[in-house]
């Protein structure tokens, strides 16, 4: 499998299952993605989702230029849909989504881990949109996410320079939410993970949702996306269970209903 996947209690963890090639992705891994989304995004136990990269060395290292170099220019098209579709699908997913930056991440790597909700990086791991430096330029939604995230003339500058970016200047800048030790470094995004899973699922999902499509609207608009992504929670069992255990001095237990 190129893809590993395991749960620990509410917490999904996929890793890349490549260390061999620093785990970079081919069309196998995209579709191995692909399939435990699917599975994940309907699995009520799973609330929290960890996505890192086998071994030590490397998150994920980008496209595997080996496979690209023997592909055709309508399936390198093809290639370059099917990577921006799965990520966007990873940000799309009504879950939270915590990369586990344990190593090397450039290029297609980088744009995997801006496509989840939160980043924790090792102390050791680098991070970079080096596309330029190939002749190409990010095509899996790094353009757009790095300047959401950094602004646009930091993205500017990483995506013109191909600069590599080490995890002191990822966490000045940003880009990253944490820094830790790379033994820490599933240890701490799990504990992260057990702190959003103690809350409302449907309550994080929505306030998922509206972020991220309130976030690039004028301010009436993303107060409106608010209001009606508050209103989803309102009818839910899991409201009258937090406003009873409030009440009862005790903490809540929430089944996502």
């Amino acid at each position: 499998m190129t893809v590993l996947f395991e749960k620990q209690g509410p917490i999904g963890i996929m890793t890349l299952n490549r260390p061999e090639v620093y785990n970079c992705i081919n069309f196998a891994v995209l579709y191995d993605i692909q399939k435990w989304l699917d599975l994940i995004r309907f699995d009520k136990g799973v609330r929290v989702l960890v996505i890192t990269g086998a071994g030590d060395k490397a998150f994920c290292s980008g496209a595997d230029l080996k496979e690209r170099r023997e592909l055709s220019e309508a399936e390198v098209q093809k290639f370059i849909f099917t990577i921006r579709e799965t990520f966007s699908s990873i940000e799309r997913l009504p879950k939270p989504v915590i990369a586990a930056i344990n190593g090397l991440a450039l290029g297609g790597g980088t744009e995997l881990a801006l496509a989840c909700d939160l980043r924790v990086m090792a102390e050791s791991a680098v991070m970079g949109l080096t596309e330029t430096s190939l002749g190409i330029i990010p095509g899996a939604g790094g353009t757009q996410r790095m300047s959401r995230i950094v602004g646009k003339g930091k993205a500017k500058e990483y995506i013109f320079t191909a600069k590599k970016i080490s995890a002191d200047e990822a966490l000045s800048v940003g880009l990253v939410n944490d820094v830790v030790s790379g033994k820490e470094i599933l240890n701490r995004s799990l504990e992260w993970g057990r702190q959003i899973a103690e809350n409302a699922p449907i309550a994080v999902a929505q306030a998922k949702y509206a972020i991220d499509y309130g976030y690039d609207v004028d301010l009436q608009t993303g107060m409106a996306i608010e209001s009606n992504a508050y209103q989803v929670t309102i009818p839910t069992k899991d409201r009258l269970e937090g406003l009873n255990a409030f009440k009862e001095k005790r903490k809540p237990v929430y089944r996502g209903e």
